[in-house]
């Protein structure tokens, strides 16, 4: 991150990148299981080996997309991503609600998670967001949107490099 992404630590979060992202969260969220559900589809079509990543696909005999546990995680993890970043500007940092950033850290590690993994998923956002708001879709919102996903990245990673450390 540079020195122009923060002040005094606080994220710079502008408030034309925080209006394309509540515009748009604001499009997804009812059918937010839908689109999270797409979303983890999109990450196995580009990376199907990430479903090892994830234990409850592991050993399941049942096509991903029927697993019973894949749709309430895709929907948790989707509707925090874009909750994390509706709260950038108000509260300058990442915020997790349910859950901690240490936690997310741990698991991240815990399963092997890597800068790849982190970018095929930004992919795999950026596109189901894409799909979800049609025409609403500009370079401005694809631009908040990886901004807001870097940083909530960058909080992860700091927390697995702290559990390394």
């Amino acid at each position: 991150m540079s020195a122009a992404d923060q002040n005094d630590g606080a994220i710079l979060f502008t408030e034309e990148e925080e209006g394309e992202v509540v515009k748009s969260w604001n499009l997804m969220k009812k059918d937010a299981g839908e689109w999270g559900l797409k979303f983890f589809l999109k990450i196995f079509e580009i990376a199907p080996s990430a479903k090892k990543l994830f234990p409850f696909l592991r050993d399941s005999t049942v096509p991903v997309e029927q697993n019973p546990k894949l749709k309430p995680h895709a929907k948790s993890v989707f509707v925090m991503t874009c909750e994390a970043a509706l709260q950038l500007r108000k509260a300058g940092k990442v915020v997790i609600r349910d859950s901690s950033l240490k936690k997310l850290g741990a698991v991240h590690l815990k399963y092997g998670v890597v800068d790849e993994h982190f970018e095929v998923t930004k992919y795999a956002l950026l596109e189901t967001i894409k799909e979800a708001v049609g025409e609403m879709w500009s370079p401005e919102m694809k631009k908040a949107w990886s901004v807001a996903y870097d940083h909530l990245v960058a909080a992860i990673k700091t927390q697995m490099n702290e559990l390394i450390n």
